[in-house]
């Protein structure tokens, strides 16, 4: 069994893709702080209503193995590392048009599907959750036709 990373390893994470997120200007980001970055989103969608189930957990941690080819093991890694993110993690309005001047549209758009289906998983289009989708996908730069051709398609799949 893997080590599991220590508390400062993860603070020292953590503040490095605080810090590239909130520059003034944005490079693009590593591939390891995409993912991150990502799924810390993701979490912050799935606990918008205050409601953080299993449902939600389980769809996160099947995006992100089908996004990123990754092993069920390597998906619990990041999703823990992006729970810790997400809850000190500055505003969303800030984290999102970070994520939007370092993240080609095209992946935007999946992202906003991916946020969709962890919203829907769990059977319930919760005001909170469909409110911060709303905002997030304004600030990604995506149109609100985009947004509703997303929830749709992931609400028939």
């Amino acid at each position: 069994m893997a080590e599991r990373p220590t508390i400062s390893y993860i603070a020292s994470m953590i503040s490095r893709l605080l810090s590239a997120l909130t520059r003034p200007a944005p490079t693009r980001l590593s591939a390891e702080d995409e993912r991150l970055a990502l799924a810390a989103l993701l979490v912050r969608v799935a606990r918008a209503d205050n409601v953080y189930g299993d449902d939600e957990v389980a769809r996160i941690d099947r995006v992100l193995c089908e996004r990123y080819a990754m092993s069920p093991f390597e998906v619990t890694g990041l999703r823990a590392r992006a729970e810790a993110l997400e809850s000190d993690a500055p505003d969303t309005v800030r984290f999102t048009r970070a994520l939007k001047d370092a993240v080609p549209h095209e992946e935007r758009l999946a992202l906003l599907s991916a946020m969709w289906s962890v919203a829907l998983s769990d059977g319930d289009r919760g005001a909170e959750e469909d409110a911060l989708i709303r905002m997030v996908s304004n600030l990604l730069g995506i149109s609100d036709l985009e947004s509703a051709l997303a929830r749709k398609q992931v609400d028939r799949g």
